[in-house]
């Protein structure tokens, strides 16, 4: 359906609140106003990518404005327009390669070319790659080599968490970008997607965190070696801190899905993991639940297998920090 022939919205599918005329977003809950449109337009045009880049293209430019000009979706769509006015730029023509046996012994060299789409577009996919090594590269050089590699694997382990559960949805994803110093992130596009989905994506990360950190614990256990203690704290603290419910960190897409009084839930076992373990980490995540019990971005609905999924990532995360001692990583 055309742009212009959509009718106008006048309350949140989300949270119900009045929209004013033009909305594209939620003031109160930043929910898509067109979410179900954009899901439609998405699908269309990820059924026309392989066969009809052109095609496609204009279902993405269809979609971009009914997003707002700064969402991380309309970046997104525009970075994907790109890649498909490369691929129809670049398309071998649809006869066989017949034509190049008349090239002689430029022949190879004219099919290299015309296969040339695949290896352009695969130059999308390194930069997972170089950032990789890159981060790898910085930690090595700061905590030496087994903690660099370690260290590096472990927030690998946490975006793959993320990718995979993504991807086992259906939903359309990026392979990792590491950014050193900073972590690692992994683009996926959301459009239409529920406060329980997106929430659930973004526990996965922290899951496979806390996997990685308790396989280190146990070796440290069977082992001795502190620097496999050295990693499963590390690695468990960060993937703590980046469960407060603050910001663009996992916690804060998390929480959207939990109602107050489970929003009171998560700040009791934040309390408790604090007061037990004198980890003032659990305070942080504490003060960011309290700041959200305030916030207008209330579900329309709770969700207690979010709840309990939160709280139980946290709690054996807390574990993990019990578990193992503090140790300083050396070379």
């Amino acid at each position: 359906m055309p742009n212009d022939f959509l009718e106008p919205i006048r309350n949140c599918h989300n949270c119900g609140a009045s929209l004013p005329l033009g909305a594209l977003a939620c003031e109160q809950c930043h929910s898509l106003v067109h979410s179900e449109e954009l899901t439609r337009i998405s699908g269309r045009a990820k059924a026309l990518e392989a066969e009809q880049p052109l095609l496609a293209k204009q279902e993405w430019l269809q979609a971009l404005p009914l997003l707002p000009a700064n969402a991380t979706q309309a970046a997104w769509i525009r970075e994907q327009i790109q890649k498909l006015e490369l691929s129809a730029s670049i398309a071998p023509p649809q006869e066989s390669h017949a034509w190049a046996r008349k090239l002689g012994p430029l022949a190879p060299i004219a099919i290299v070319l015309a296969k040339s789409k695949t290896l352009l577009l695969a130059l999308f996919k390194l930069k997972f790659i170089f950032s990789l090594f890159a981060f790898v590269g910085v930690y090595w050089a700061l905590y030496g080599a087994g903690f660099g590699v370690g260290f590096a694997a472990l927030i690998l382990a946490h975006e793959m968490g993320h990718y995979i559960d993504i991807r086992r949805r259906g939903l359309p994803a990026d392979m990792p970008v590491f950014l050193p110093g900073l972590g690692a992130f992994v683009r996926w596009q959301a459009l239409g997607v529920t406060r329980q989905t997106r929430a659930a994506v973004s526990l996965a990360g922290p899951l496979a965190g806390l996997l990685g950190a308790a396989v280190c614990a146990f070796l440290w256990y069977r082992t001795g070696n502190g620097l496999w203690a050295a990693l499963a704290r590390t690695t468990a603290g960060l993937n703590i801190l980046n469960l407060t419910p603050v910001w663009i960190l996992d916690g804060g897409q998390a929480v959207a899905a939990l109602g107050r009084s489970e929003r009171f839930v998560l700040l009791a076992a934040c309390l408790v993991f604090w007061l037990f373990l004198g980890q003032g980490i659990f305070f942080l995540v504490a003060a960011g639940t309290v700041y959200r019990l305030f916030t207008k971005d209330l579900p329309p609905q709770s969700s207690p297998s979010i709840t309990a999924y939160f709280v139980g990532v946290l709690a054996c995360l807390a574990a993990v920090l019990w578990m193992t001692p503090g140790q300083v990583v050396g070379r």
